[in-house]
This record gives C-alpha cells, structure tokens and sequence, in this order.
C-alpha cells in the first residue's frame, strides 16, 4: 500500500495517536535492523523509535517512517513530509532509496529491504510490544467469512461485558479501545494501526479484544504479526471476486488465518462445504460447529431452536455432553448461527460452562446493538435496514423479514456497489425478484461508475428471474437512494415489511469521488414519520 493509498485507511492526519499507547519504550534501531535481516547504519543523533507509519501526515516524533511502493505513487515521494514530522529513520525499497539517493543526502538513516511491505507488520509488534512473550496482553478473537463478522465480533464483545471482562473492538462499524468509540474506515486497519491498538488496549488493563478480519486485511498484510487466540469462520458465499477472482482463491485467502502462524486454535462452522474443507485444512486445533446441518459430526451442534420475540432460543450441545441454553433478540437463522459461533468461541477461550450458562441467563448478551444490521426502525409496517450487500445475505435477510401474517407484503430497496465483483449485480436482482413482493433498485455506492449502468445489471437479473419463474413481484428503478426509500414507504402498509439493504451503518454515499451525506436509517424514519408511521424508540433489538 503505497501512502497515498494509506491515507484513505486514516480518518484525520491526528489520527495516528487514536491508535497508538501513549507511553512506548525506544527500541534502539539496531534492533530494527536486526529484525529486518540487515545492518545497522551508522549511528546518528537521537533517540531510538517509539512508533511506526506508512502514512507521512500521521508520523509523530520518533517513528519509523515505512516508505513503500505503491500503484501511482513511492512512498519515498513523502520523505520530507515524514521527517519534518518527526520521524527518526526511513524503511524503503531498493526503488525508494534511488529515489532518496537522487534527492540528496538525507537527514535521517534509510534501511533497505526486498521487500517492506511484508516487514510492516512484524515492525508493529516490535516497536509497540502489543502481544509481548512474557504474557499480559488481551486475548484475541479474530472472525472472518463473507456474512456476520460485525455481528459476531459485537456477540463476542456483548458476552465478555456480562462475564465481567473488559473488551476491545476492531472492526467495520468501530474501535473501542477503553475510551471513546473511534468510528472505523475499514473493516481491518492497516497493520502499523492494529498492533498500536493492542498496545492501546493492554496499556488500559483490556482483558481481551475481537476483531474483524476481511479477506483484504490477509491479502493486503493488516494482520501481519498478529496472534489470535481463537479464530472463527463464520461461512464463505461470493463477494470480493474483483479482488480474489475465483472462489477458490477467496477461501484459500481465508485459510491464512487457520495457521499455525496466526492462531492458536479455532471455531469453524461448518454448515456449508468451504467450512467442512477449512475444518480439515487448517493446521491448529478446530472445534466445529453446525448451526443449520445435520450431516456432518460437529463438535457443537446448534438444536430445538424455537421463535421468542424477535429473535430465537436454542440449545448449543457439544459431543461431551455439554447444554448450553442460548438466546438472541435478533432476528434470522444467521443470527442463531453467530449467536452460536460467539459462544463457541468464548468457551474455546477456556471458560467453563457454568460460568457462560449464568452469564446468558443474566445479561441476555446475544441480544445487542450492532448498528446497521436488521436493525429495527419501525414496527407497523416492519422496517428494517441491514447490511446485506451479496447474494447469500440479501436471501438471508429476505427470508428473515417474511412474515407469516396474511396478506403481507415484504418490500425490498437495494442496489449494487460501484467497481466491485459485477458478476453479482443480476444474481441480486434474481435474488430479491424471488423473495420479494416489490422490489425497488436504487444506487448504492457507485463510486466512479455510471449509476444507470449498475442499476441496469441488476435490473436484468430481476426482470430474467420474474420472466423465468413466472414471478408476481412488482420490480421498480428509482433513484436517487433517499427517493427510492421514500418510494417504498409510500407503498407500503401497516401489514408489510420493508427492508432497506446494502448499506447498513454507512452514512456517507461516494458519488464520482465525492462523499454524500446518506443515512438509510436516517432517510427511513423521516419517510415513515411523514407518511404518519411511529417508529421505533427501542435500541436494544438493533443488530
């Protein structure tokens, strides 16, 4: 990632000390070569590092500037930047010190490796010490998949809380680092951010931490010199094909995280055929889990799972005989399946199942807000706003929001994001032609393409489904996002249900590199309430 890439990782040019423990020990730079494989240069005035970035607007006094290439910019191009700023040495490439060495004696040492890109990491854990050998640092959960990270990582966090710890949180929505939410840009930060946060959290006293882990943070190195304590795989369905181009290479990025190298031990579900493949695989210990599968020996098994409220109850059976009675206020199978994958995973972490059975029954934990996921604007008529944005969790959540009331109707806005995996696009409009009433497709986030051009594909899809299948769903473009929910309101009575999907937490919509001020949540309130619709004042069933 070059730095000006790095900057779109990095909210404020303040935002480095957000992310970083306020107090660092100096690692003489001796030692940083020394990891680095290379000798020292000679020595120079000043102190050692107390800091790492790849970004030079968010360099602080006494961090190691790494300065990497990137796709349309060095990051030697920003080494002036990053030594006004206070940086005490540069780590590059062999193109970057030809750089430097073109522009002159340079006031700091540069150490050159093959590679830097692959040493940022390893750099992080060392200059913040964030999970030092000797112990004392938060255990750490890691959850990837396709769908339901956020809300795993939100379970994992909300469990902790009621057996009395103190957790961290990285991941999509936000950073909880024992202060202040940090809201987040990323699903996983880059790697310099991630290590700094650990170290933020151990400073602080955290007992443990989850985090997301997308497919980008592997593939881009984010977590690089991390080691999970448990790692979980939630499942594995189609999306970030433009950057993994096959399924095949998409979950074998996912399997980097189920290694010796990353973790200790894992919960893998094992509902679908990726999960059963991971469970063999990987090379730690796996405990499996089937929360929606009987045809397959897991260690837990998810059962007698019966409707309460919103949500559901269900019993978590492990082969040894172990009952854990487990509930969650969020609706959908799929919340039953994280649900079940938070607890899986906290009973990995070594508590016993006592201790969790009593935490569940007194904090009702699996029942927490996890912004922009089936979360519960109104009731009459049902509105909902979630994150659903691929084919498998736009079915899911579909499904989730039919009601079993007569003449109910499930009303359904959504679109596709712009310079993202197009293979998608008509397989979600197929998708919510056949599980949906009336299907409004609006925008999503476009990026820097055509609006029109998305909308099309998607209609396509919809159109060839109800032609196919002899549909009776009404199919709708309308635009722009906020029309297109309004439009859905309008239709909609106090019978129906309408789900707005695809963006969940967002507010800000990218139009042709421009942020546009855009909350679903936001937009769906003020179009129920002026069509004289109550909405809902109850936080605790958001997931």
């Amino acid at each position: 990632m070059s730095e000006q890439n790095e900057a779109a990782s990095t909210a404020t040019p303040e935002a480095g000390s957000a992310f970083r423990p306020a107090s660092v020990a100096s690692v003489p730079l001796e030692v940083i070569a020394e990891a680095l494989g290379i000798t020292a240069p000679e020595a120079t005035e000043g102190g050692g590092v107390t800091g790492i970035s790849l970004n030079s607007r968010a360099i602080e006094a006494g961090d190691l500037y790494m300065a990497l290439p990137g796709a349309s910019r060095h990051g030697a191009d920003f080494v002036d930047q990053a030594v006004q700023a206070g940086a005490v040495a540069v780590v590059t490439d062999d193109a970057g010190a030809r750089q430097l060495a073109l522009a002159g004696e340079q006031p700091v040492p540069v150490l050159v490796v093959d590679q830097p890109r692959a040493a940022v990491g390893r750099l992080a854990a060392l200059i913040y010490r964030s999970q030092p050998d000797e112990g004392g640092h938060p255990t750490l959960f890691g959850v990837t998949g396709t769908n339901g990270k956020t809300t795993t990582t939100y379970f994992i966090n909300s469990l902790l809380r009621a057996l009395g710890k103190v957790p961290g949180l990285i991941g999509t929505i936000e950073i909880l680092a024992g202060g202040e939410p940090i809201p987040s840009l990323l699903t996983t930060p880059e790697s310099t951010d991630v290590h700094g946060l650990l170290s933020l959290m151990r400073e602080r006293g955290l007992d443990a931490a989850s985090m997301e882990v997308s497919s980008h943070a592997i593939s881009y190195q984010r977590v690089d010199g991390v080691m999970f304590d448990v790692a979980g795989f939630t499942n594995l369905t189609q999306d970030h094909l433009d950057l993994h181009g096959s399924m095949e290479e998409y979950f074998r990025t996912k399997a980097e995280l189920f290694t010796a190298a990353r973790a200790r031990q894992a919960v893998v579900t094992v509902d679908d055929a990726w999960g059963r493949r991971l469970a063999e695989l990987a090379d730690i210990p796996v405990t499996t889990l089937a929360a929606a599968s009987d045809d397959f020996d897991a260690d837990w098994r998810v059962s007698s799972v019966k409707a309460r409220g919103l949500g559901s109850e269900f019993e978590l059976r492990h082969r040894d005989g172990r009952v854990l009675q487990v509930h969650t206020g969020l609706p959908g199978d799929f919340n039953v399946a994280n649900a079940a994958l938070a607890t899986a995973m906290v009973a990995a972490s070594g508590v016993d199942t006592e201790t969790l059975q009593k935490a569940l029954d007194q904090q009702d934990p699996l029942t927490v807000a996890v912004p922009g996921r089936m979360q519960l604007v109104a009731t009459e008529p049902a509105s909902v706003v979630d994150f659903a944005h691929n084919p498998d969790a736009l079915a899911r959540a579909l499904k989730a929001v039919r009601s079993a009331e007569e003449g109910s109707r499930v009303i359904v806005v959504f679109g596709a994001t712009g310079q993202r995996d197009q293979g998608k696009r008509p397989t979600m409009g197929a998708i919510a032609a056949q599980l949906a009433d009336i299907v409004v497709i609006s925008d999503d986030d476009p990026h820097d393409e055509d609006p029109a051009a998305i909308r099309a594909e998607v209609l396509a899809g919809a159109k060839a489904a109800r032609d196919k299948d002899g549909l009776s769903c009404e199919i709708i473009e309308s635009y722009p996002r906020d029309a297109a929910i309004r439009r859905a309101v309008d239709l909609a009575t106090a019978r129906d249900t309408i789900l707005v999907a695809g963006r969940g937490h967002e507010v800000w919509q990218e139009v042709k590199g421009v942020n546009l001020a855009l909350d679903d949540r936001v937009e769906l309130r003020n179009a129920l309430t002026s069509k004289g619709f109550s909405v809902s004042t109850d936080q605790r069933i958001e997931s």
